[in-house]
């Protein structure tokens, strides 16, 4: 490791980025849940809004993992999880900063979870449309509407029973 560099700064350093991933992780969070709401509600004026936010919060938070990473490089680590953790075996050998990276581990899992719950109902929504889209369309396949004669599409008439509740 970099002789210059104290054990102790190093630490605190890392100590201050990962309060502040967790707290950017939490914020994201909220973000995403509400962005399901806004989904449920379909609100999309509201997830226009809440799209940009997000956006904010994750650029936020790539900003702090590439000042993590950096450090790792400056100290001739790799930037990777190897690179992280060969550093906290240098800077945090009482590993003080274990229940800091165990919570935004934790964070981001939830995040990641939350955000492939809103991606399955963006993407049912977008096949429902899908549908309804390809129904009204007109090309020259077997429709699934009914026409005039109350057939379906290209079938032609069929004979058939008619059944009525009374008889």
């Amino acid at each position: 490791m970099n002789a210059n560099f104290d054990p102790a700064l190093c630490r605190d350093h890392l100590g201050r980025l990962m309060n502040e991933e967790s707290t950017l992780l939490g914020q994201l969070e909220a973000q995403l849940l509400r962005e399901y709401q806004l989904l449920t509600d379909n609100d999309v004026d509201g997830l226009d809004a809440a799209g940009h936010t997000r956006q904010a919060c994750v650029s936020q938070l790539l900003k702090v993992e590439d000042e993590r990473l950096a450090l790792c490089r400056m100290l001739g680590k790799p930037a990777d999880l190897k690179g992280i953790e060969a550093l906290l075996a240098w800077c945090d050998p009482q590993a003080q900063l274990l229940p800091a990276l165990r919570e935004c581990s934790e964070r981001a899992t939830r995040c990641r979870e939350q955000n492939v719950k809103n991606g399955i109902l963006v993407s049912a929504r977008l096949q429902r449309v899908s549908g309804l889209l390809g129904m009204l369309a007109d090309n020259g396949a077997d429709k699934q509407a009914y026409g005039r004669t109350g057939t379906t599409g290209s079938s032609a008439p069929r004979a058939g029973r008619l059944l009525s509740a009374s008889a």
